[in-house]
């Protein structure tokens, strides 16, 4: 088994933290000693009070706070920018530390991007970082987050794109705010036609819980 994925998504606000969490819960909920972690944050005071605060709070783990999150940004742009307005840029091998950190403390973990696989995490006199280098820096494969509606099939076409040409693993895709329309479901035919890629799992609006069948749960955790 692989000790981690990396949840990306198309941009901004499709779903990943709902749906990093979901997913959390559900590796909880079959035994697994799961754990969670995010390099960077914007937009909160408080880690409780953060996406990794959402995360446990959904998921119900147990891991200290301070694990969860390597660097929190109270402004509410792109975490480059916030840590130059705060003076607290992200240190790659900080980000590595912590990730070897909670690895080692479970089993599994689920990491959660930020914006989408062009985010720049830093940009400054010394270095400049995007999502993609955490990636990389980290090791791990890919899960891809998308809104299910209207746009998802240039959204999710670019990404993946990218994702191959940066050769960046992906295991798959999954649908949130998922209905049975008509173009929801020719959207997900159009999407695996032009990727490649499986669709793990359609997640209606509102869900609370994640419909992964245990042949994609077992992609995902590489078993």
């Amino acid at each position: 088994m692989k000790k981690g994925i990396f949840v990306i998504g198309t941009g901004t606000d499709v779903g990943k933290t709902y749906v990093s969490a979901l997913l959390v819960k559900a590796m909880r909920e079959a035994g697994m000693n799961v754990g969670y972690y995010k390099a960077a944050i914007s937009g909160a005071d408080s880690i409780p009070h953060s996406d990794a605060g959402y995360v446990k709070q959904v998921s119900g783990i147990q891991q200290p706070d301070h694990t969860m999150v390597s660097y929190l940004y109270r402004t509410a742009v792109s975490p480059h920018l916030a840590a130059r307005m705060e003076g607290n840029p992200v240190n790659l091998s900080r980000v590595m530390s912590d990730f070897n950190w909670v690895a080692e403390m479970h089993d599994f973990v689920v990491v959660e991007g930020s914006g989408g696989i062009l985010c720049p995490i830093r940009d400054d006199a010394h270095t400049c970082l995007f999502l993609e280098d955490v990636i990389q820096a980290l090791g791990l494969d890919t899960l891809l987050v998308a809104d299910a509606g209207l746009g998802s099939i240039n959204a999710v076409g670019l990404t993946v794109s990218y994702l191959k040409q940066k050769h960046i693993p992906t295991v798959g895709l999954l649908l949130n705010r998922f209905n049975d329309s008509l173009m929801h479901t020719d959207n997900r035919t159009m999407i695996e036609k032009l990727t490649g890629l499986p669709t793990l799992a359609c997640i209606p609006q509102n869900a609370d819980c994640l419909p992964l069948s245990p042949d994609a749960l077992n992609l995902i955790k590489g078993v």
